[in-house]
């Protein structure tokens, strides 16, 4: 176990851990976004913060790969809503800027279709437009009058309730004229369809939902703000990698005086009657707290760290939820370049709502796939060894739920993998390859305790978003708060990072000492 205890912080204020010994003390459960984000929020608010972390650095999925001088970010690599991250930076009077070397990427993504077409989508409105006009002419106003109605749903969707709590169903209930006004009932895939004709467009533009664990044939429409919430800020990338991101929020920590423990796993949440008063970890150390805030996985948190019988997260209603697909993630670098390889490239197969089926309901193993292809050096040429590339390459893959045997499946699956790029847009890979390794859906839930090894917890239907998803604050605990991907509003970064923002309305004042 590695442990670090900052206390560095200036004594000139009240977020000073000296000037608020005997104060409200706060634990915050896994060091994902969420948890960084909802660590600096407390602390802004007074409180005295320690974060947990059971890997050994903070970044929860955002973890980094050193391998022979190449670098890879293990997870999150598309950085959109980027004011979210000013902002916890200025809580503290400090400007992002000075840390964090935030690069905006055009195209946002490449989508390289199976038939040998690409298309590539970010930049201004009028060159998405031209693109679209090589499909189909008739889309281009289809994809006008998409995002206009992608701009109502982000209204409604983000900026009015993103860091707002859905713990009272009255919340939700004044919120149905708007969903039902906006035809939340729909998927993402039926929206597009209705707006766009040709069916590789109609592919690309609601490929979104994969991004935060739903099939778009099954998520609501209301995740179709993702269009305009991209269109808004467009996609960025922190030179350095998501890594780099992580450690600047790390930097902030330690400056606010926030005490961080990696390595060290939290076996139970510990109460007095229904009252959280800190957690134990797994070699039997308690940690009080007046609050404790989770950002491990809710489905993990209320089976295994929350005792006694359950008012509402029941063990039998928690197995009765759609959980998200997994994923396979093939890391590799090579030792020349392939310059003519976007940023980010989003490879179509050849099936697209049979894939997904297979995927999300058959949950079986197919043959063929789709894929999402990151190139980090396209931007930072840091990121491997002069004259070489990193990759990594993401695969939508069934959950543990399937029976997969990963063992036996993830080296051939990878070949498969390797064996497509390089006949179609990577010539000469194999051959090229200095570096390869994987991670599967059995080491999600080995390493983030992520119920059934899934990407991104919980699927976004519409029965599982907003009052119906798992609540920031805790039904079962008294004290008990709840960030990250499981819970409101939702995964992403854009959506783990604002659950932390709610913590802001829910959250009690700090008692001062």
């Amino acid at each position: 176990m590695t442990t670090t205890e900052l206390l560095s912080a200036p004594t000139n204020d009240d977020r000073s851990p000296s000037g608020d010994r005997g104060g409200s003390r706060a634990v915050v459960i896994g060091g994902g976004f969420g948890g960084m984000a909802a660590a600096l929020r407390l602390r802004a608010r007074g409180y005295e913060v320690e974060l947990v972390e059971r890997c050994d650095e903070l970044g929860g999925r955002a973890q980094v790969f050193e391998r022979d001088g190449f670098v890879f970010d293990a997870g999150p690599t598309v950085i959109t809503a980027p004011f979210l991250f000013y902002e916890l930076f200025e809580l503290f009077g400090e400007n992002l800027d000075d840390h964090i070397d935030l690069r905006p990427v055009e195209p946002w993504y490449r989508f390289r279709f199976h038939d040998g077409r690409t298309f590539d989508y970010g930049g201004t409105l009028e060159q998405t437009c031209e693109e679209i006009a090589r499909f189909d002419p008739r889309d281009v106003q289809g994809y006008q009058q998409l995002v206009a109605m992608s701009k109502q749903i982000f209204d409604v969707g983000f900026t009015a309730l993103a860091d707002r709590p859905f713990d009272k169903f009255r919340t939700m209930v004044k919120l149905l004229p708007q969903l039902i006004r906006l035809r939340s009932d729909r998927s993402v895939f039926s929206l597009v369809k209705k707006h766009l004709k040709h069916p590789l467009l109609r592919q690309a533009f609601s490929i979104q939902p994969l991004l935060v664990g739903g099939n778009p044939f099954d998520t609501t429409s209301i995740y179709s703000l993702i269009h305009y919430l991209e269109r808004k800020w467009g996609v960025h990338f922190p030179m350095g990698g998501t890594g780099a991101l992580v450690q600047g929020l790390v930097g902030l920590m330690e400056r606010q005086g926030i005490r961080i423990r990696t390595g060290t796993t939290v076996r139970r949440i510990e109460t007095v009657g229904r009252q959280a008063t800190g957690v134990r970890l797994e070699d039997g150390e308690v940690l009080p707290a007046d609050v404790v805030v989770s950002n491990a996985d809710a489905p993990h948190l209320y089976k295994n760290m929350v005792d006694g019988p359950k008012r509402r997260w029941t063990p039998r209603r928690l197995d009765n939820m759609k959980y998200s697909m997994g994923l396979f993630v093939l890391y590799f670098g090579t030792d020349r370049t392939y310059d003519d390889v976007a940023h980010h490239t989003i490879w179509m197969g050849k099936r697209y709502r049979s894939l997904l089926r297979d995927i999300f309901h058959r949950k079986v193993l197919a043959a063929d796939f789709s894929l999402y292809l990151h190139r980090p050096t396209a931007t930072d040429p840091s990121m491997a060894p002069e004259g070489c590339d990193s990759f990594y390459v993401l695969s939508p893959v069934p959950n543990l739920q399937s029976g997969i045997d990963w063992e036996e499946q993830a080296e051939s699956y990878g070949d498969r993998i390797l064996e497509a790029l390089e006949k179609t847009m990577m010539p000469g890979l194999r051959s090229s390859l200095s570096v390869r390794f994987h991670m599967t859906p059995a080491d999600f839930k080995g390493r983030y305790l992520s119920a059934h090894g899934s990407g991104f917890s919980i699927q976004p239907i519409l029965r599982q978003s907003a009052w119906f998803r798992f609540h920031n604050r805790s039904e079962e605990v008294d004290n008990l708060y709840l960030v990250g991907a499981s819970t409101h509003p939702g995964a992403g970064l854009p959506g783990v990072v604002s659950s932390a923002k709610v913590l802001d309305r829910i959250v009690p004042a700090a008692r001062r000492s």
